[in-house]
């Protein structure tokens, strides 16, 4: 080839000739031999990208596998536009809503179907099938925004409408698959024909959308049951219908009209009956002769400190005396804790707590000795005392927090009929628009930069390296106990990434350019820029949000 411009390929090790224009497909179809899968995005400089993304100038290309993070997103989000598609020729004028993941999988409602059929269902799988099999290309367009307006007022996309003019962009990148426009919060696959493995299947009032299972790329993954969960999700969704805030579009509409004060009043409110209607339950229980101790539990970042901190207010007014317990202060010396498979401190296995020092100390403060809790200091990675000494009265209950509190292992040395478990997640409920859904994990990321960054001298590029191995030791140790609970607390707040914009959207831009970490703060940013920003300034001292902005009233 003449020309003299050069990728490098990470893939390959090497550098390899493009002529300006060249497609990432392009380059892909010249070296597939070179590589052992076949991608449906890559990243650019660290920045995923389509594969028909042009190259004009050196870059540094890495081709993804398909269960990667990002090429499992690119995935899943191009099967919701083939299923948009499919809704569109079998159920012409028929909006499709996708809500948020579930079961292992995206629940998605069709509005005017209150409960879908097996026969319906097949239907739309059937034509799901038939555009995949077409291998009908995924064509990228960038137009005014205006134009790209009147295209989706033709189609009736209202919340996308409402979502770009809150924007003001002047520009707007969408797709065209077929006949059928729509836009999505990240790349696609080239084209259908990528996207083999999959399963819609009736669930409650609606489908449920699945991808390949990421431990068999072969297969879809067998649902699991999360009634609790599906629960707490639809109890929210109702909560912002009623608001009349059930996207990012509506969200900042109503900034824009100076309605946030409102907003987060109400949102706190809901915060307020359900935390007060927990410790009802709980008091009901301990009364009865139960629930002497409370295990709140949860992922990281889900906000279980400041719920426990108002939980316990709750119970004060119900006449009981909670006592605390941080599941952190029991940790083992660091020098016996268990390694992740990379060889780095895993502290999110459940080993990585002294169970037996934990259970002797339940059981006496159960039998009625005073106890004295350790204090685990986290600069010295060792134990150590201060003189905390805690007994129970006739009146006290014990509230535990941390991650493991579901788990049956943690405390098997105490009967069940003495607990009260609590699941508490940030368990997002409004969608960018009727099509994109916000994962409650990178709703919990930008709490955790946003925490790290302010108050433990953590950068964003350390949080965002880390958060992979959290999200690991959460998928293994938290969420196979989550429906064990009794109750399930969605931490959430509906103004709160509006919140969080400006503070996280300064963490993230200290993220450099040349670090694989560059590449996820970029996609972050890119998400926060839906977002109206919001001021802070009406969010109570005792918010849950201020666990990670700053300003509680509560001690940590």
């Amino acid at each position: 080839m003449s020309s003299t411009l050069k990728i490098f390929c990470k893939n390959t090790g090497s550098y390899i000739d493009f002529a300006g224009g060249e497609t990432l497909l392009d380059i892909y179809n010249r070296i597939a031999d070179r590589i052992p899968f076949t991608p449906i995005c890559a990243r650019v400089n660290f920045k995923t990208e389509d594969m028909r993304f042009p190259l004009f100038s050196p870059k540094q290309v890495e081709f993804l596998p398909t269960n990667s993070p990002s090429s499992e997103r690119t995935y899943v989000r191009s099967l919701c536009m083939v299923l948009y598609k499919a809704v569109a020729d079998l159920l012409p004028g028929t909006a499709l809503r996708i809500e948020h993941s579930i079961a292992r999988g995206y629940y998605c409602l069709l509005p005017g179907y209150e409960n879908v059929d097996a026969d319906l269902c097949a239907r739309l799988r059937q034509r799901m099938r038939e555009i995949v099999d077409a291998d009908i290309p995924f064509e990228r367009k960038e137009r005014l925004t205006s134009d790209v307006i009147r295209i989706f007022e033709r189609q009736g996309l209202n919340d996308k409408v409402k979502l770009l003019r809150s924007l003001h962009e002047l520009y707007t990148v969408y797709y065209r698959l077929g006949d059928v426009c729509d836009s999505y919060y990240g790349q696609l696959a080239p084209s259908t024909g990528a996207l083999q493995v999959f399963d819609l299947r009736p669930y409650k009032q609606g489908l449920l959308l699945q991808a390949f299972d990421p431990e068999d790329l072969s297969r879809t993954p067998a649902p699991v049951s999360q009634e609790k969960m599906y629960r707490a999700f639809t109890d929210h969704l109702e909560f912002n219908a009623i608001v009349g805030v059930r996207n990012v579009g509506e969200l900042n509409e109503a900034v824009e009209h100076g309605n946030s004060p409102m907003l987060i009043n109400v949102a706190e409110a809901l915060h307020n009956k359900l935390i007060a209607k927990i410790a009802d339950s709980i008091a009901e229980r301990y009364h009865e002769g139960g629930a002497r101790i409370v295990l709140v539990a949860g992922p990281s970042s889900s906000g279980k400190t400041t719920f426990t901190k108002r939980l316990a207010i709750q119970l004060m007014t119900n006449l009981l005396e909670p006592k605390m317990i941080s599941l952190d202060d029991y940790f083992v010396d660091r020098h016996r804790t268990p390694r992740d498979e990379n060889g780095d401190f895993d502290y999110e296995s459940l080993y990585a707590l002294d169970l037996d020092l934990f259970n002797s100390d339940l059981n006496r403060l159960l039998s009625g000795e005073e106890v004295e809790l350790p204090y685990y200091n986290f600069s010295t990675g060792g134990r150590e005392y201060h003189g905390n000494r805690i007994q129970l009265t006739d009146r006290s209950i014990l509230l535990i927090e941390g991650i493991h509190g579901l788990n049956p292992e943690l405390t098997a040395s105490v009967s069940d009929a003495m607990k009260y478990r609590v699941y508490v997640s940030a368990l997002t409920t409004i969608s960018i628009d009727d099509h994109n859904w916000i994962p409650t994990t990178d709703n919990r990321l930008l709490r955790r930069i946003i925490r790290d960054h302010k108050y433990r001298g953590t950068s964003a590029v350390d949080t965002i390296r880390r958060w992979p191995s959290v999200r690991r030791g959460e998928e293994r140790w938290i969420f196979p106990y989550q429906e064990n609970a009794d109750t399930m607390f969605n931490s959430s707040l509906l103004f709160e990434l509006g919140v969080m914009k400006d503070e996280a959207e300064e963490a993230l831009r200290s993220v450099p350019r040349d670090v694989p970490e560059y590449g996820e703060a970029s996609r972050l940013r890119k998400f926060l820029s839906y977002f109206t920003p919001i001021s802070s300034e009406f969010v109570p001292s005792t918010s849950l949000i201020r666990e990670f902005l700053g300003g509680s009233s509560f001690k940590y």
